[in-house]
C-alpha cells in the first residue's frame, strides 16, 4: 500500500496547478501525482500553436511543484471513497486523506476508424510530425476548434490540407454565420481545401470517404472532433456526473468532504453567469486547478475565476470569454469586418460572451461586462 496526504489522478496541466495550490498553503503534505500519460506535464496548448510554428519541444515542458511523487504511464482503475483508496493498473493501492479527479477528457472518435490520429497528446504530435513532412497530403477532419489550428499548422509547415466538416464554416459553432464563412474562405486563400457541409461516412489512416461519395486519398488523416469528459471512473465511484464530475465553488464533490475534480472532467458553478460550465481550455486547467488545490489544503476560497480562451488561425487571432456560442444573439462592432472586431454574445438582453477578434488587451473589460450584466463592448 502506497501511503499519501494527497493524491491527484491526472499528471495533466490541471493535475500539475493542483500540486501547487496544495504547495501554496500546505509546504509538507506528500503528494501522488498519477498519469496516464507516459509524459511529465506539459503544456497542451502548443500541441497545436507553438510547436508548428518552429517553438522546440524542450518549451512544452512545465516546471513541477516542490516535492511531488509522479507517477507517469499508470491509470488509476477503482477507487474506495469509504477506505480512502485508489487501485491502479497495475494492481498497487494508494492510501489517501483527499482525492482530486482532474482526468482531463477523452477525443471524440469514429467508430472503426482505425488509423486515424484523434489528436490530444504529445505523442500524437509526434505521430502527426512523423507521417506528415512537408510535401504531405494530409486530411483534417473537424471545422472546430483544434481542427482549425491543426491545419494551419499543417499549411505553414509545407503540407497539402483537406478539411472535411459538416457544418457550413470554420468555426461555426462559436462565431456568428458571416464570420464563420469568411474564415472558410480566408483558410481557402491559405491554400487549404476546405469541404464544409460534408459528412464523414468512413476513415483510416490513409482514406476518408465522404457522405457525398468523395474519396480522399491522405499519407496522414488526423481529427479534432471535440472531446468527451473521462467521467468513468467517477461514476464507477458513484459520483454525481452530468456532462462532467459536478462541483461546488471549491472544487468539492457534493456529499464527499475529501474528493475534488477540477479542470476539464469539472462541471463547475459560474456566478457570474448564474449557471454551470465545463471549460476545456487552458486559462480555466491552470487557474481551477490552483484554486482547487488551495482549497484540499484547507484555503476554502470559492473559485469566483471567469476562464478565457485564445487561439490563432495563419494571421487571424482572438480571445473569448464567457459562453460564446453562435445560437446566441451576436452583437457584432467593427473597425475592419471581419478583420478586426468585438463580439458580443446576448441572451435575453444580458451579455454572456464577448469575442475579441484580432482586438487585445481586452479580456479583463469583457469579464466586467458580462458580470455588469448589461451593454456591449466597442472596440
Amino acid at each position: 500500500m502506497h501511503t499519501t496526504k494527497y493524491v491527484i489522478v491526472g499528471a495533466g496541466m490541471t493535475g500539475d496547478m493542483a500540486a501547487k495550490g496544495i504547495r501554496d498553503n500546505d509546504p509538507d503534505g506528500s503528494i501522488t501525482l498519477i498519469g496516464a500519460d507516459p509524459h511529465p506535464p506539459y503544456k497542451r496548448p502548443l500541441l497545436t500553436k507553438g510547436l508548428w510554428k518552429g517553438a522546440p519541444e524542450e518549451k512544452l515542458w512545465r516546471e513541477p511543484a516542490e516535492g511531488v511523487e509522479l507517477v507517469t504511464g499508470c491509470r488509476i482503475v477503482s477507487l474506495d471513497l469509504a477506505a480512502g483508496t485508489a487501485t491502479d493498473d497495475a494492481g498497487e493501492d494508494y492510501s489517501w486523506e483527499k482525492l482530486l479527479l482532474a482526468t482531463g477528457a477523452r477525443p471524440r472518435q469514429i467508430p472503426g476508424a482505425d488509423g486515424v490520429i484523434w489528436y490530444r497528446t504529445l505523442d500524437d504530435y509526434r505521430r502527426l510530425r512523423e507521417t506528415a513532412p512537408e510535401g504531405a497530403h494530409v486530411v483534417v477532419i473537424g471545422g472546430g476548434f483544434i481542427g482549425s489550428e491543426i491545419a494551419a499548422g499543417l499549411t505553414g509547415n509545407g503540407c497539402r490540407v483537406t478539411m472535411v466538416f459538416p457544418e457550413p464554416g470554420i468555426g461555426h459553432r462559436l462565431f456568428p454565420e458571416g464570420l464563420s464563412t469568411f474564415v472558410a474562405d480566408y483558410y481557402r486563400e491559405k491554400g487549404v481545401e476546405v469541404l464544409g457541409g460534408e459528412m464523414v461516412s468512413s476513415a483510416s489512416g490513409d482514406r476518408v470517404e465522404t457522405g457525398s461519395g468523395r474519396t480522399l486519398e491522405a499519407d496522414a488523416v488526423v481529427a479534432g472532433l471535440g472531446v468527451i469528459p473521462d467521467t468513468e471512473l467517477a461514476e464507477a465511484a458513484g459520483l454525481e456526473v452530468d456532462d462532467g464530475i459536478v462541483v461546488d465553488e471549491y472544487g468539492r464533490v457534493p456529499g464527499h468532504e475529501n474528493v475534488f475534480a477540477a479542470g476539464d472532467v469539472a462541471r463547475f458553478p459560474v456566478r457570474a453567469l448564474g449557471t454551470t460550465m465545463r471549460i476545456e481550455h487552458e486559462d480555466h486547467a491552470n487557474t481551477h486547478g490552483r484554486a482547487v488545490g488551495a482549497n484540499m489544503a484547507g484555503a476554502e476560497t470559492p473559485y469566483d475565476h471567469l476562464p478565457f480562451f485564445y487561439s490563432d488561425l495563419f494571421d487571424l487571432g482572438y480571445e473569448a470569454v464567457g459562453l460564446v456560442d453562435s445560437r446566441l444573439e451576436a452583437v457584432e462592432n467593427w473597425q475592419e469586418p471581419n478583420r478586426k472586431g468585438i463580439v458580443t454574445y446576448v441572451e435575453n438582453g444580458r451579455p454572456r460572451g464577448v469575442l475579441l477578434w484580432n482586438v487585445w488587451d481586452k479580456v479583463d473589460a469583457a469579464r466586467d461586462l458580462i458580470r455588469s450584466g448589461e451593454g456591449a463592448l466597442a472596440v
